[in-house]
């Protein structure tokens, strides 16, 4: 998941999006430097509490020359000014409204370089063990929440990596900033 922040060249701009109690915020910790600016959007104020006093103000004390900001906000409305190189995303779109969905990934590729990544991931089998227990309209949501993510993994170059090792075990998506160009649309002739 924070793999290709060590790729980048040069003062790096990183956003975590729904970082939770922090597992990947301390693997992004690890890999920052002097210059580069961290970003961290979580809605939940706990979370927020949480991550203040455990990880980002020691993080600031021994690490002056990195700019690490918290925003205790939904991404759709957190006060953030890209673009950034990476965008790490820990939220659980399996729970999420298909709308919803839609907004937070429209808004992460408007913060996300061209040339930027955008990695997520989900827990292996989440929608195949839900599906039995839900009614039909879950079952639908969740239909669309697969669609959503094979349509983004279409348009913008998706990777994707099986986290055995995980328990449970995830996926993990990378995501290109730059979509893909639609193909051209054929003309059919007529011929005599």
């Amino acid at each position: 998941m924070t793999g290709s922040i060590a790729r980048v060249q040069g003062p790096r701009r990183i956003l975590e999006v729904g970082p939770g109690t922090g597992p990947f915020t301390k693997a992004i910790l690890k890999k920052l430097r002097a210059g580069d600016q961290f970003d961290l959007v979580e809605i939940n104020r706990n979370f927020c509490t949480k991550l203040e006093r455990d990880l980002l103000a020691p993080y600031r004390i021994r690490h002056p020359n990195v700019a690490v900001r918290l925003h205790c906000s939904p991404i759709e409305n957190a006060e953030l000014h890209g673009p950034y190189d990476t965008i790490v995303c820990g939220l659980p779109f399996n729970n999420f409204p298909p709308q919803l969905m839609r907004q937070i990934f429209r808004r992460m590729f408007a913060l996300l370089k061209e040339d930027g990544e955008l990695m997520y991931f989900e827990y292996a089998g989440v929608r195949v063990l839900k599906g039995p227990v839900l009614d039909r309209a879950g079952r639908d949501r969740l239909k669309r929440i697969d669609a959503i993510g094979k349509s983004l993994r279409r348009k913008h170059n998706g990777e994707k990596e099986f986290i055995l090792g995980n328990f449970p075990p995830a996926i993990a998506y990378r995501l290109s900033g730059k979509a893909r160009a639609k193909p051209a649309r054929r003309v059919a002739t007529a011929t005599r």
